[in-house]
């Protein structure tokens, strides 16, 4: 399929969508000279690693290795096809590639089980919300949904369903449509008894809340039982297709608001969601009845620089609330934490005040991180008690001391110089000791990271390799310094291999009628580990043009590493030679080692 869309139409694709433009829908891009930096979207991080060059419109990651064009990342990211790719940018870019959406289904890039998988779960949804919404079966749970307050309007946009109270009514219902028991089973939708072998569905007589991935795809259910019944939630287990630790409920849904406002709201459960989304906050999301995990922290990292942490008032809540802004904060987003009254989580709040004050006096009333964690530590501690007065005190002038804003230091210090009556000059002499005593411990850290880095970097690249990469990346940028290297080669080829093919691949590239371009040479290549590597040579810093005696200096490294493995080789014929007592030949290869030597 991809080779029915021309070379130019691709290119001119390319040519017509700027990578920072896209790559910003994902990752938080600030500007540092000539490209643009922010925190990897494949792997986690705190400093900036990820760079984005507007002028080459490569993307490369200085910490995992990722790299590539604007079609890699839409790939890696989103894990599409290289077709998917170029039709979402083709879209983009308003360019018309004529291709129908079932050629497009042909080459869909997960497994064929897996989509047989989402099928089954989207034909089920759609059933289910028919059930609940336009018969007579679903009429007792859509009348409980409503006395529960949910309107109409979410129950259609969270598209919300009802499961019949039969054990075998999907098994049948599906595997007429043509999917497999086993496949079935796979997917969580039925569940095998042990005495007969035979099937029975895993939901019953439940309200259904379908799960999407961040695509839209339905992947999951939750079900929630109408009466008394136990669980009163029972979930999908976990599949190929649905991963809880890596799943936030309505992040498909929430995503354009999330970027329109540049915050995301962060709940504990789906209820809490919905409601939100009804009183007007349609940026919500939640984790999927587990705790925040870094899969979690890095997809809303992907989108948006400040969370606002909404969850429940209890003990369990506040304690979760404060692992998840920890983690999130040491991603380095921005938190701010919404209270609720005690004994309140946002469903019930709503329901009993109304959206509005849950908008403006709960959301719109968030404290910061710093504020929350005042009363994390006051929690469980009776501050009339020396000791316990002044562990909080202790705890809190830590957490002050790893502030990064002056102002934000000066405003807590002060606020705990006036609630407790002490000198506010010696909290900041404690602080300033603290600081003192966290900086040592960083930079003795720092400092061997740097060792340790250097060491690996010395061990891992002699002279010939870093000679090769500055020879690809002058060559990638001027097909006549590409052939000029080819004839100093005088026939040899280059000591790694990975760029001995890089360099056969470029003059290929160039031989076809292809101007110096790295981003097309990218997808001239096939293999991902040579794309990769090509983007690393390609961001590096280099002169404009290479000097004749840069470029001697650099073939001099390649062939110079040849001549000390043939010296290498010679040696050991040389100590043949003698063990064998034939002197004659040994003082032959003696003088030729003396030559290569020479020739160094």
């Amino acid at each position: 399929m991809a080779e029915r869309i021309a070379e130019e139409k691709i290119n001119a694709i390319r040519q017509s969508v700027d990578i920072v433009d896209v790559i910003s829908d994902y990752v938080q891009l600030k500007k540092q000279g000539r490209n643009y930096f922010g925190l990897c979207p494949f792997h986690g991080e705190n400093t900036p690693s990820f760079s984005v060059s507007p002028d080459k419109q490569l993307y490369h990651c200085f910490g995992c290795g990722a790299g590539g064009n604007v079609f890699s990342f839409l790939m890696e990211v989103e894990g599409l096809s290289f077709l998917e790719s170029v039709i979402k940018l083709a879209e983009r870019a308003n360019i018309d590639l004529q291709i129908e959406a079932s050629d497009v289904s042909k080459e869909k890039s997960i497994p064929k089980e897996f989509q047989q998988m989402m099928e089954a779960h989207e034909l089920l949804r759609k059933f289910y919300h028919h059930l609940l919404v336009n018969t007579k079966d679903g009429q007792h749970a859509l009348e409980y949904l409503l006395s529960r307050g949910f309107t109409r309007e979410s129950i259609e946009k969270f598209q919300i369903g009802y499961s019949l109270n039969s054990w075998d009514f999907v098994y049948k219902f599906l595997t007429k449509r043509g999917f497999s028991p086993s496949l079935l089973e796979k997917a969580g939708l039925i569940i095998k008894r042990e005495n007969n072998g035979s099937y029975f569905d895993r939901f019953r007589d439940r309200i259904m809340f379908p799960i999407f991935d961040r695509n839209g795809n339905t992947i999951a259910f939750s079900g929630r039982s109408l009466g008394a019944d136990e669980p009163k939630y029972l979930n999908s287990p976990e599949t190929a297709i649905f991963n809880k630790s890596k799943i936030l409920y309505n992040f498909h849904l929430a995503r354009p608001s999330i970027r329109k406002q540049q915050q995301a709201v962060l709940f504990e459960g789906f209820a809490d969601v919905i409601a939100a989304d009804h009183s007007g906050v349609e940026n919500g999301i939640a984790t999927m009845g587990t705790s925040l995990t870094d899969d979690h922290v890095a997809l809303i990292r992907r989108y948006v620089q400040s969370v606002t942490i909404c969850y429940d008032s209890d003990h369990a809540g506040i304690e979760a609330a404060y692992r998840a802004a920890t983690m999130l904060s040491e991603a380095g987003l921005q938190i701010k934490i919404a209270l609720l009254p005690e004994g309140l989580d946002p469903d019930d709040y709503i329901k009993k005040y109304g959206g509005d004050k849950f908008r403006h006096d709960v959301i719109g009333a968030s404290m910061t991180f710093m504020s929350f964690k005042l009363l994390y530590y006051r929690r469980g501690k009776n501050l009339q008690i020396e000791g316990e007065r002044l562990q909080y005190i202790e705890e809190v002038l830590k957490e002050i001391s790893m502030l990064d804003n002056a102002v934000e230091k000066d405003y807590y210090l002060r606020q705990l110089a006036a609630e407790f009556s002490l000198s506010l000059e010696a909290l900041k002499q404690q602080v300033s000791i603290t600081e003192k005593r966290m900086k040592q411990g960083k930079n003795r850290n720092m400092q061997n990271m740097h060792t340790f880095s250097a060491f690996k970097k010395d061990q891992l690249r002699p002279a010939y390799y870093t000679a090769e990469r500055c020879l690809i990346a002058h060559m990638l940028k001027n097909s006549d310094v590409a052939y000029k290297v080819q004839e100093l080669l005088q026939g040899h080829t280059f000591n790694i291999d990975e760029h001995q093919a890089i360099i056969t691949y470029l003059f290929g590239f160039y031989e076809d009628g292809h101007s110096p371009d790295s981003s097309a040479f990218i997808n001239y290549l096939k293999d991902e580990k040579l794309k990769r590597i090509v983007t690393d040579i390609a961001m590096m810093s280099i002169n404009d043009e290479i000097s004749d005696q840069e470029m001697s200096d650099y073939i001099k490294q390649v062939l110079n590493y040849q001549k000390m493995l043939k010296i290498k080789e010679k040696e050991l014929e040389e100590k043949e030679a003698e063990r064998q007592k034939d002197f004659a030949r040994a003082a032959a290869i003696a003088m030729e080692i003396v030559q290569l030597r020479k020739s160094l």
